[in-house]
């Protein structure tokens, strides 16, 4: 028995070691990816280049935080509320079932045929030119999946003693629901929609065929409802991400690797920036709502 249990432990440890290595090694991996990129956006820098003209990014950059805001807006109402039915609502049987199947089969498409799917309703159908919403459509269907799932294992993860202690004092269901179930599963929702963003400032196929590859605006108009307005969502507009694809393959300009190239380092800061900012919110939030 005294043998037996020392070959345990020396597995355990060797196993440990195993995966300390595995997890080491793409942390290193991550490291040197992020390294490389920053290092040559940073020598690629140009005075001007977040200018808005069109030897500036500061268009593409705009146009992808915005594209983004308005993604998430669309989809975590619908993804977040979907997550809740399917945890406190959906009753098991074939409906839920076809659900569930409904929902895998969605997060395993190809964003390049939500992309068409995307010109098919969101600009065909409705005799639409490439636009930003229609963009922001096409990313909102690739991140509810996500979306849903998460919730919905975040708010089964919330020990059973707290529901039934709110129920126990009178509260409703929905009641439950709102203050007690999503506060305490609020770090794992905002994880999720850190993904789901994290998705949408990199997405480039699904863009392609909804937000087109170019962008007419004037920086001067603020009215949302004026097409040549940065504000206005249904105007055509590239992000980043295509905007990188479009330099690297087509762009005949003298300096398009180095636009890119700073493009890239811009487009890894501004998800880092967005993922510390999100996890800051939802350290605040969890503190608040916590009491702690």
């Amino acid at each position: 028995m005294k043998s037996e249990h020392k070959n345990a432990i020396v597995a355990d440890k060797i196993a440990t070691v195993i995966l300390y290595c595995i997890a080491g090694f793409f942390l290193l991996l991550l490291a040197g990816f992020t390294a490389y990129i920053i290092v040559k956006g940073i020598m690629a820098y140009q005075p001007g280049i977040f200018s808005f003209e069109r030897t500036g990014i500061g268009v593409e950059l705009f146009n992808t935080v915005y594209l983004v805001l308005i993604s998430l807006i669309i989809s975590v109402p619908i993804g977040v509320g979907a997550g809740i039915y399917m945890a406190e609502y959906a009753k098991a049987g074939k409906v839920t079932n076809y659900l569930r199947i409904c929902i895998e089969t969605l997060s395993s498409l190809p964003s390049i045929v939500i992309g068409l799917f995307g010109y098919l309703v969101f600009i065909y159908m409705t005799g639409s030119k490439y636009n930003l919403f229609a963009g922001a459509l096409a990313v909102s269907i690739l991140s509810l999946p996500l979306l849903t799932t998460v919730t919905e294992d975040a708010i089964r993860a919330v020990p059973s003693i707290y529901k039934e202690g709110s129920l126990a004092v009178g509260a409703t269901h929905w009641q439950t629901i709102v203050q007690i179930c999503l506060p305490v599963a609020m770090p794992r929702i905002i994880t999720g929609i850190i993904l789901a963003a994290g998705r949408g400032f990199g997405e480039a196929a699904a863009l392609l065929y909804t937000a087109g590859m170019s962008s007419n605006v004037n920086p001067n108009i603020w009215n949302p409802f004026d097409p040549m307005s940065l504000l206005c969502p249904f105007r055509p507009g590239d992000t980043l991400a295509l905007h990188i694809w479009a330099l690297k393959t087509e762009s005949m300009t003298p300096n398009a690797d180095q636009i890119a190239d700073f493009s890239a380092a811009v487009l890894l800061v501004l998800i880092f920036a967005f993922s510390l900012g999100s996890r800051i919110l939802g350290a605040r939030l969890d503190r608040k709502m916590s009491g702690k």
